[in-house]
């Protein structure tokens, strides 16, 4: 390849991997992790292992989209089976934290009945002396809680584990469900050992937007021989379409698929829970990309810790052009609340601000504030999920309400006294949702009924709760968002509609109730620009 600059092509996408499984926020955080690895990772891979027809036959299957299964086409069984063997035995310290997680909720179980605890901390696994504090609640019911920051400085936190991979994406159809195959060698993919935190990831990012040494990156990525035919194909002469900043008086909303809006005044960039398609090749739905995106980004807003909006595909990419990053406050221990904060530490974001509810930022002509996130998590204590509410110019009022789901409209009343009318509503109305154990099922001790598991659900609004959410604000524009209807979003969200599924039909019941009161509403999808 001839000297000198080169820009990184738009659709080169990073995945980012634990033990060659598609990362997100629960495996990165040391209890999650283990949880994860033992009751999800292990299992599936045990269960492909012993019939890779069956899953086989479920990848093919609309209705099994997003579930436990390898879409390997019942093939490369030998190197599954390494990567089993791997995995039990350079991460069995995790396994050994999972069983003692296991063993602490049968002591508590067992003997922890409204007297003293203090005795029962000889008793502790091992694994978690010094790791855990015991506590009733004033029901008399025994937890625990984690010192999360003390195990990310332990053995359970190896960053070893961590690596990228790199890849043209081609099409919208390109990547199936990822969170359910792990990632192993392939022709189209380079592999990288690296760690999340490595400055190389924005060095090589940068380079999407500005040229570099093309020479350089790829010495200090160590790319083999044998992939640099497939690592020159990942760059470009030609540079990208030039970003034109917003320079109007007003405000300026883009919505980029699913959760992620960019609003934008002369003064300040805000992004809401980025998750940006890519370009490059031939596609029949309009998406705005990482080059409609300003070269800094002020703040970005993380609603909630689900993979679909906290997506390190993205961040990672972006996190060079990022100035702050705004994310809910946890419950500070309770291992279904791993803390974002501590997160995003660790893995190279130096810039984070928590908020709570009501908690605000207030800028010039600007002021961010969590407001309360209802549901949507089957009913666990997860207090990282927070709405948010920006007011511009002291007078223009956004709500990003995602998947808050308003079952109990007094909250929002509340809200409304505080902060009053606002002028644009975005709201989530994924409203059948997946069962409790398709997200946290690895998290939870014993098994969980089935008729108790189908109804407690990840769901958004449905007509009724968004109806009131849009009486009590009175908003000006109401738009429905965060559906995964976008065609890109199959590899993350795994969703799809009819014209019969039940959070269409609910949102558009939702989206002719406000046009009849007189409010411009519409159901979001591809792009779409707002100016006011």
């Amino acid at each position: 390849m001839e000297t000198g600059k080169y820009y990184l092509k738009s659709n080169v996408a990073i995945e980012a991997l634990v033990d060659k499984w598609y990362a997100w926020a629960h495996l990165v955080s040391p209890t999650t992790a283990a949880r994860n690895i033992k009751n999800r990772h292990i299992k599936i891979l045990e269960s492909y292992l012993k019939n890779p027809k069956i899953h086989a036959a479920a990848v093919k299957k609309p209705e099994m989209l997003g579930g436990p299964f390898i879409d390997y086409n019942g093939g490369r069984t030998e190197e599954l089976q390494i990567l089993l063997d791997e995995t039990k035995r350079k991460r069995a310290n995790m396994l050994e934290l999972d069983k003692a997680i296991d063993e602490l909720n049968e002591l508590l179980i067992n003997e922890a009945i409204g007297y003293s605890l203090e005795p029962l901390y000889d008793k502790i696994p091992e694994q978690l002396k010094g790791y855990v504090e015991l506590y009733y609640d004033l029901n008399n019911k025994p937890n625990f809680r984690f010192f999360e920051a003390l195990l990310y400085k332990s053995e359970y936190y190896d960053e070893s584990s961590q690596s990228i991979s790199l890849q043209l994406v081609d099409s919208d159809d390109g990547r199936s469900f990822v969170l359910s195959t792990p990632r192993l060698e392939d022709e189209h993919l380079i592999h990288i050992d690296i760690s999340f935190r490595d400055n190389l990831i924005d060095k090589l990012f940068r380079m999407k937007k500005n040229p570099g040494d093309y020479q350089e990156i790829k010495e200090a990525l160590n790319i083999k021989p044998e992939q640099e035919e497939l690592f020159k194909s990942y760059f470009t002469k030609t540079p990208p379409p030039a970003y034109k900043k917003y320079s109007g008086n007003g405000i300026r909303t883009r919505y980029f698929g699913h959760a992620c809006v960019l609003v934008e005044t002369k003064e300040i960039s805000i992004l809401v829970d980025p998750v940006i398609s890519y370009d490059g090749y031939d596609t029949d739905v309009n998406r705005y990309t990482i080059n409609d995106l300003p070269e800094e980004i002020d703040y970005v807003l993380i609603t909630h810790n689900h993979q679909d909006h906290v997506l390190l595909e993205t961040l990672l990419q972006l996190r060079h052009t990022i100035k702050n990053i705004v994310v809910p406050c946890s419950s500070k221990g309770n291992l279904q609340d791993p803390d974002l904060k501590l997160m995003f530490n660790n893995i190279g974001f130096d810039n984070i601000i928590e908020l709570t509810d009501m908690e605000s930022i207030s800028l010039p002509k600007c002021t961010i504030t969590g407001i309360p996130f209802l549901g949507e998590h089957s009913d666990l204590d997860v207090r990282s999920k927070l709405c948010f509410h920006v007011e511009l110019h002291n007078e223009f009022k956004v709500l990003f309400a995602a998947d808050s789901c308003n079952i109990q409209p007094e909250v929002y009343k509340r809200v409304h006294q505080i902060l009053g009318d606002i002028d644009v509503l975005f709201l989530g109305m994924e409203c059948d949702g997946a069962p409790l154990s398709w997200l946290y099922g690895p998290l939870v001790s014993g098994k969980i009924e089935r008729d108790m598991d189908q109804s407690r659900r990840l769901a958004g609004c449905n007509f009724s709760q968004g109806n009131n959410l849009v009486d009590v604000f009175n908003p000006k524009n109401a738009f429905v968002y965060a559906m995964g209807l976008e065609p890109w979003l199959k590899f993350i969200s795994s969703i799809e509609y009819t014209d019969e599924s039940k959070p269409i039909i609910e949102s558009n019941k939702l989206i002719e109730y406000c046009i009849e009161k007189g409010i411009d509403a519409e159901r979001l999808f591809g792009e779409k620009t707002i100016e006011y």
